[in-house]
């Protein structure tokens, strides 16, 4: 094998290569069954049981309660945002939306098909680049649900809380931040998380849903689309993707190898730190976001001088630092440190970010 890069990329992202090794291991002969784990009916009893296995491990990284359903659905999580409305908000009915930067711009204009959308709070009055505070939070008592994104991939804009929204369901959009740290899932009516960044690979979604919200979807709801449904099947109502839901049960394997959700908070705290430090003291690099308010996964920066992006990212992809461009929408940079990107690869980026900007003078 050639040598492995640092990937920073926003997703899909670096995999465990720990993990991808084993995969390759098995994968023309999955545990001397003589064919992969993609060959195999998803109804046999060899993958029923990576099925559970990876549901159960799950289950445990999160301290997930018993009476929470745990579905591995195909799609990703733009698909949830009609999902969500078309099975938590009744015809004629509305939710609150909090308005935190791209993602959660997406959800809001997807639920708006459905009912009215109703935003509760909006970044956009600091440029998006603060979270507003729940004392500015404007819920309406009609409200179904309240929907939030804790961590905005493209912005690097982070929940560091969890809002208190009542009697009412808080749904959540974790592609970006899930099982970066624990987490109290029993705050939650719903999670939801697009594998492709800390999970595995594009393809598959994780729903974590409270089984009391299940069975209300709309009668105009897509068979397909009701989560009552895919829970009833064990989420196999159709042919699952079968290969991500394995490799999603092997990081799960990892990730409790590691240590837990526990020891992978100690890891991304200090990750962030070292990124943000080397940022906060260079005179050529900056980043805008409110500091209680900055992603862990996403770290956005620009440098001071548009002209020379183009020469960073050569001398970065040269050093072997990849995928580090910003965003079209923002431009700029953006390191991606998920999981899977070590403390060895921030250290090589905050290195090569000293080297560069001594270069400049």
């Amino acid at each position: 094998m050639s040598k492995r890069l640092f990937n920073f990329c926003a997703g899909p992202a670096a995999l465990p290569e720990a993990v991808l090794k084993q995969a390759q291991a098995e994968l023309l002969d999955w545990h001397g069954k003589g064919l992969s784990v993609m060959e195999m009916s998803h109804r046999s009893e060899e993958f029923t049981s990576v099925a559970e296995t990876a549901e159960q491990d799950l289950r445990d990284l999160l301290s997930i309660p018993e009476d929470y359903r745990v579905l591995f659905l195909q799609g990703g999580a733009s698909q949830q945002f009609a999902q969500i409305p078309l099975n938590f908000m009744p015809e004629g009915g509305s939710a609150d939306y909090i308005d935190t930067g791209i993602w959660s711009a997406k959800a809001i204009e997807e639920a708006s098909r459905y009912g009215h959308v109703n935003v509760a709070a909006s970044a956009k009055a600091h440029d998006y680049f603060a979270i507003p505070g729940q004392n500015d939070w404007d819920l309406s008592d009609a409200a179904s649900y309240v929907h939030y994104t804790p961590n905005e991939t493209i912005g690097g804009l982070e929940f560091g809380w969890i809002p208190q929204v009542g009697d009412k369901p808080l749904i959540a959009d974790m592609s970006s931040t899930i099982l970066s740290r624990p987490l109290d899932v029993s705050k939650f009516g719903m999670i939801y998380a697009g594998a492709q960044k800390n999970i595995g690979p594009s393809g598959l979604v994780v729903v974590i849903v409270r089984e009391d919200m299940l069975g209300e979807a709309r009668s105009s709801c897509p068979t397909m689309l009701d989560y009552a449904i895919a829970a009833k099947n064990g989420s196999m109502y159709n042919t699952p993707p079968t290969f991500g839901w394995y490799l999603a049960g092997l990081i799960f394997k990892w990730l409790k190898e590691q240590g837990g959700l526990e020891a992978m908070e100690r890891i991304n705290n200090a990750k962030q730190h070292s990124l943000y430090q080397a940022i906060d003291t260079s005179e050529l690099y900056s980043n805008p976001i409110n500091p209680a308010d900055r992603s862990w996964m996403n770290v956005p920066f620009r440098l001071a001088d548009d002209r020379l992006d183009k020469p960073f990212l050569k001398g970065a992809e040269e050093r072997g630092l990849l995928n580090l461009k910003g965003h079209r929408s923002v431009g700029g940079m953006r390191a991606s440190i998920y999981n899977a990107v070590s403390q060895e690869a921030v250290d090589a980026l905050v290195a090569y970010m000293a080297e560069f900007e001594k270069q400049q003078g």
